[in-house]
């Protein structure tokens, strides 16, 4: 088959894109399909795209993405299938999906990851965050041959809209990228450690006085929060920042001893994919999770992690975890098989695969 990937950001800069279809091109060139990627944004425009400033090269990105999508266009007819990643355009209605499901007759594969039919939390009122135009989730829904959605609370929200919807979990290549396991016995300072992006420290809310709880102790213990921003939190004295890297981030990450994903009970958050909790428990670290959307589906409490509802719960669990060594290895080893047999590439390749048939086959 040859199947042209419609992505909003260019090859490897974006986690979502990263774990959820790119890992799986050379699996694809291996069963003898061809594909193309057109991302909307140059790498040019993505590497400004979160700073201040640069409004004309913003705008002037902006615009030549939506050349590009002109371009997608004409080429689409030498495609069996497009596959769509959250949206062909960030602003405006559905128009290229409507060309190419209704005019083209393409058959589209929607994957998305997050629930986007939402406005996120963190996003500013204003005329831009209007252009986004969420509710066109439903419609592409609607026009697409099929629906990979990353859970089971996003894939009830496509199944409204479309028979068609199935879950394609967002998954770690446990062979060659998360193929090492944290050593619990190794010296060294204790980390309690979180990853994420900015859009997301919000969640960190939950956990300042938890851990500050733990500082004031006199717990022996480093906070290392790995991010595209540092969070305003200059009162913990354990905070460690690192920005993150693509080059370096299974070492940074392999420096946790237990990896944290706080979440607000809301409606976005009840859409994530636990992606930080797969990436903790793939690297044999055990995940502390709060139990919201998938977090209760990837982690068992007291068996590859636990589930924190209660500021009282979460202090408990740092709390045996930072003085026992033996705890954190037997949990770790248990959420490294999680990954392996449920969240790996290799576990769903076939899931995977089986997107890019026609009919029942």
């Amino acid at each position: 088959m040859r199947i042209l990937f419609l992505t909003p950001y260019p090859y490897g800069t974006a986690p979502g894109q990263r774990f959820r279809y790119e890992q799986y091109l050379d699996l694809l060139t291996a069963h003898g399909h061809q594909y193309r990627l057109s991302a909307f944004l140059s790498i040019s425009v993505w590497t400004v795209l979160y700073k201040p400033g640069h409004a004309l090269t913003k705008v002037l990105g902006v615009l030549a993405g939506f050349g590009r999508r002109v371009f997608d266009l004409f080429r689409a007819p030498g495609y069996d299938f497009v596959f769509v990643f959250r949206e062909a355009t960030p602003l405006g209605p559905p128009v290229f999906e409507w060309v190419l499901a209704k005019v083209l007759r393409k058959r589209i594969i929607y994957d998305f990851d997050d629930a986007i039919w939402l406005q996120d939390p963190i996003a500013r009122p204003g005329l831009l965050n209007g252009l986004k135009w969420t509710r066109k989730v439903s419609s592409i829904c609607r026009w697409s041959y099929r629906v990979a959605c990353g859970n089971a609370y996003l894939r009830a929200y496509a199944a409204r809209f479309n028979p068609a919807a199935t879950i394609n979990p967002t998954t770690l290549d446990t062979d060659h990228l998360h193929n090492r396991v944290r050593d619990q016995y190794a010296p060294g300072p204790l980390v309690i450690g979180w990853t994420g992006t900015h859009t997301t420290l919000r969640h960190l809310d939950l956990l300042w006085p938890v851990l500050e709880r733990l500082e004031a102790e006199g717990h022996a213990f480093e906070f290392c929060v790995i991010a595209n921003r540092a969070p305003d939190r200059s009162s913990l004295r354990s905070l460690r920042f690192v920005p993150w890297n693509k080059q370096t981030e299974i070492d940074d990450l392999l420096s946790f001893h237990v990896g944290l994903m706080p979440l607000v009970d809301d409606a976005w958050a009840r859409g994530k994919c636990a992606f930080k909790a797969l990436q903790y428990m793939a690297l044999g670290i055990p995940a502390l999770v709060s139990p919201v959307g998938m977090n209760t589906e990837v982690v068992q409490d007291g068996v590859n992690g636990f589930v924190c509802n209660t500021p009282a719960e979460w202090y408990a669990a740092l709390h045996r975890l930072l003085a026992q060594p033996s705890l954190r290895a037997g949990l770790g080893a248990s959420a490294r098989r999680t990954i392996v047999e449920r969240y790996s590439v290799r576990s769903n390749t076939a899931n995977f695969l089986h997107y890019f048939t026609h009919g029942s086959e």
